[in-house]
């Protein structure tokens, strides 16, 4: 029996043909697929640490630790997430969970553990293979930072009665003056030290637009002579518009497209909408962060509640376009259980690892797929049906061509694609419902149900696939063979 189990484990691995792909020779930023999350709001892993932590109080502590994170690793890598993003970890005044309130840049927040243990972090993270980003906070300090009341330094910041972006109080924190060297110096060095200290692969910039294009450039220069492909995002003020390219210019490797954001959530809350307004990212989005919401946003899931749709497809949905458009998809902590939630803090509630087991296998299934087609993250777009809303776009990468059908309606829908879009005698191979599609005179016809989607590779045509046939064939005889010798044994048995 044993032996006969062994071979038909060998005859089914040998049925699984992986579809050709381009090779990923060197892993760039673009290919990455980063979980976010709220340090405090994530994971309490150590209680040790839980100084004046209510989890009642959406404005206190609430106990999320680096241990909490380390802990559940494993569980954001396995749902194929290639990086991770923290909100800052700098040591922050009373109450200052989010992390904004820094008081001292060289010391990590004592709700949140040690500086070791934030080490350990970034260690545990890489050898997973995923990268740690953490937020630097260059715009302002703290109110009861020591520098604000030091008369030596009333130059380092920015007189309160200022109104201009990059000189405002916002919030009511004291706004640093980086046109002063002394703070250029002090913040640069700061930005250094960590990443010779911990190791860490790159930093978010939040409220990027409100600091100086010009010490963004002396930051980016200097910054990035510490550690190869050390990654930049900025991450504007929430619907502030900015010229991107200034930033880009300055070394900044990518922004957090707000704009872009908006048009997702409108496209996708609800069914049956088109897709004409993201067509600006389609075609020029490959440096552009992209997302749904974060810890300056309403929860998406709001806007689908609001809609009265169900949350769970509505994402399935959304999610699909978001890992297969160009652009770093970035991923809030919760999204994978449909976390709800207005604006801040209730945008920022505690993580429940409570399962919902289909949206998170969707989500593996498609970081999965992201991982192993270089066409879905490096390749061009190209829109090819885009009507009352179902989209069929394709994008290809040194030889590999990916298809990505998406219905977002009600209704089940069909697209056809002509030899002139699509090359004529091949076959398009569903990786995430396993649908085929060969060409019918000269076109290919799509059909995709309602609220659903597909992404396909073309490949050469299978035609019968004999070696398949075969191989179920003697399954089916190893089969009978061994239900013929049980019963022989029984009767046997019997006899004797």
């Amino acid at each position: 029996m044993r032996k006969i189990n062994l071979i038909l484990i060998a005859v089914f691995l040998c049925l699984s043909t992986p579809v050709d792909a381009a090779e990923k020779k060197d892993r760039n930023w673009q290919d990455e697929t980063i979980y976010s999350m709220v340090v405090d709001r994530f994971n309490n892993g150590d209680s040790s640490n839980d100084v004046d932590v209510n989890a009642n109080d959406p404005l206190a502590y609430n106990g999320g630790d680096f241990q909490g994170i380390i802990d559940k690793l494993d569980y954001i890598h396995d749902m194929g997430f290639t990086a991770i993003r923290l909100t800052p970890v700098f040591d922050n005044a009373p109450k200052g969970y989010h992390g904004y309130w820094v008081e001292d840049f060289y010391k990590v927040d004592e709700h949140f553990g040690t500086m070791k243990k934030f080490q350990q972090l970034v260690k545990e993270a890489h050898k997973r293979d995923m990268k740690v980003l953490i937020d630097f906070v260059a715009n302002n300090v703290a109110e009861s930072h020591e520098w604000v009341k030091d008369p030596s330094k009333q130059d380092w910041f920015h007189k309160k009665s200022q109104q201009e972006l990059e000189n405002a109080w916002v919030d009511g924190l004291p706004d640093l003056n980086q046109d002063n060297p002394e703070v250029r110096e002090y913040l640069i060095d700061a930005a250094k030290w960590w990443i010779n200290k911990t190791d860490i692969d790159g930093y978010s910039l939040p409220q990027v637009n409100y600091v100086p294009v010009s010490f963004w450039q002396e930051f980016s220069a200097l910054v990035k002579k510490e550690k190869a492909d050390f990654f930049l995002v900025g991450v504007p003020a929430e619907n502030q518009a900015i010229e991107a390219e200034q930033f880009k210019s300055a070394g900044i490797d990518s922004l957090f497209d707000y704009a872009h954001n908006e048009n997702l959530r409108k496209a996708f809350a609800n069914t049956s909408r088109s897709f004409e307004s993201l067509k600006t990212n389609q075609e020029n989005g490959q440096s552009t962060t992209t997302f749904f919401d974060n810890e300056f946003t309403s929860r998406f899931t709001k806007d689908i509640v609001d809609e009265r749709q169900f949350p769970g497809s509505r994402w399935k949905t959304a999610l699909t376009y978001l890992y297969t458009t160009p652009g770093v998809p970035v991923v809030y902590y919760g999204t994978e259980i449909a976390l709800n939630g207005g604006e801040t803090p209730d945008n920022r509630s505690l993580m429940s690892f409570r399962a919902e087991k289909e949206l998170m296998d969707f989500i593996t299934k498609l970081g999965e797929l992201r991982n192993k087609l270089p066409s879905l993250t490096r390749g061009t777009m190209e829109m090819l049906y885009d009507k009352e809303g179902i989209a069929v776009y394709k994008r290809i990468y040194q030889g590999e061509t990916s298809i990505i059908a998406i219905n977002n309606t009600r209704e089940s829908q069909k697209a056809t694609l002509t030899s002139e879009q699509l090359e004529d005698g091949k076959e398009l191979r569903g990786l995430l419902a396993g649908d085929v599609v060969r060409p019918y005179k000269d076109q290919y016809n799509i059909i995709i149900d309602r609220d659903n989607s597909e992404i396909y590779v073309l490949a050469e045509k299978t035609g019968l696939n004999l070696p398949l046939i075969s191989a179920v064939g003697v399954s089916v005889l190893l089969i009978l063979v061994f239900l013929i010798l049980i019963i022989k044994r029984s009767k046997r048995n019997i006899v004797e």
